[in-house]
């Protein structure tokens, strides 16, 4: 889920930072952010409410780039 990590890069929030807001450790968010895991309903509403996203983003399909057409 990279898109994770990317909404916290935007916030300006370290792993350490936002873990602890949620109640998570360190390494439970880095797994979150990796793809490792999936959160309980519980923790994504409390991520999705810390960085401003609608927590029901963990549970949609990752959505692919999309690719040029061939010419």
């Amino acid at each position: 889920m990279t898109w994770l990590q990317e909404i916290r890069n935007e916030k300006g929030l370290t792993q350490e930072e936002v873990a602890q807001i949620v109640g998570i450790n360190r390494a439970s968010l880095s797994k979150l952010e990796n793809g490792n895991t999936n959160p309980s309903v519980r923790l994504a509403q409390k991520l999705g409410s810390t960085l401003g996203f609608d927590w029901t983003r963990f549970y949609e399909p990752e959505k692919e780039a999309e690719e040029e057409p061939i010419k």
